[in-house]
């Protein structure tokens, strides 16, 4: 499948498919984006936080537009299956900034971003306004409509996130934001923290998009959360932090016991040049 369209509408119906939501395990270099694809995955999504460890810049709106998208882009000639990208908060403050940056995720062969509603202009991530977030949406989706590619723009709602506001309002200003960025053009909604399954099962009631949820160590199974109605469920930076612990545990056992435990099952050298010279073709 090589046309961007087909696989941007193929992206889209995986989000739709009843008691079976598309599992994410994300990505953040070539090579871990062949051996997801390899495991089985629907679709490859990167992480925004492997991607800039891996290219040596803390997460959080610190790694360069075109650094990132180049990454992308590395990623999106590799894989067969659609392709999305973190592209943080969008690589700018303005939205057009964000159309640039949603015009270069095209451009590098992805159908699909995700967007946060954090900003980080001060000491303290914050939410960012949530009619200011919407018209960034909206011009994230004027500028995919322009290019002709059915963009996924899967919305990430931080109210829980980043602990705004009472406890109590929490769902009720989630719930809010979703349906303005909906109205903005959003295709999917990412909510991070929701405390529990009740929470979980009033946001797929409520947001009137397909839900996005992280999984990972603590959170439920994904059978449990298809059965709650979740659409999507992603590891987010989960797979890269879990090869960096292997990375310092095996180095420190290395240096401090002279032994190689930490190093049994990995995978072998041949498989992994043969991936990614299938990658290159």
């Amino acid at each position: 499948m090589t046309n961007l369209r087909d696989k941007a509408d193929l992206f889209h119906s995986l989000h739709t498919r009843e008691s079976r939501p598309l599992v994410l395990a994300n990505a953040w270099d070539v090579a871990s984006a062949l051996l997801v694809e390899e495991a089985g995955a629907e679709a490859v999504a990167t992480t925004s936080a492997g991607v800039a460890w891996s290219l040596g810049a803390p997460d959080g709106d610190r790694l360069d537009r075109d650094r990132a998208l180049d990454l992308v882009a590395r990623i999106a000639a590799a894989v067969r299956v659609p392709v999305t990208a973190d592209i943080e908060s969008g690589f700018g403050d303005t939205p057009e900034a964000l159309a640039e940056t949603v015009r270069g995720v095209i451009e590098a062969g992805a159908v699909g971003v995700n967007i946060e509603d954090t900003v980080r202009d001060g000491a303290t991530p914050a939410l960012r306004p949530a009619g200011e977030q919407a018209a960034r949406i909206a011009a994230a989706r004027a500028a995919a409509d322009a290019a002709g590619v059915p963009l996924y723009i899967n919305a990430r709602v931080d109210v829980y996130l980043r602990g705004a506001g009472d406890p109590e309002t929490r769902l009720a200003e989630t719930l809010e934001r979703a349906a303005a960025y909906r109205d903005a053009g959003a295709s999917g909604i990412f909510v991070i923290g929701a405390p529990d399954s009740g929470t979980i099962a009033a946001l797929v009631k409520g947001v009137g998009l397909p839900l996005n949820v992280p999984c990972g160590p603590g959170a439920p199974p994904v059978g449990e959360l298809a059965a709650l109605g979740v659409a999507r469920v992603s590891a987010g930076a989960d797979l890269a932090a879990a090869a960096y612990g292997l990375a310092r545990r095996a180095a420190r056992e290395l240096y401090q016991e002279g032994t190689y435990t930490a190093l049994a099952g990995g995978v072998e050298f041949g498989e992994i040049n043969g991936l990614l010279a299938r990658g290159e073709g």
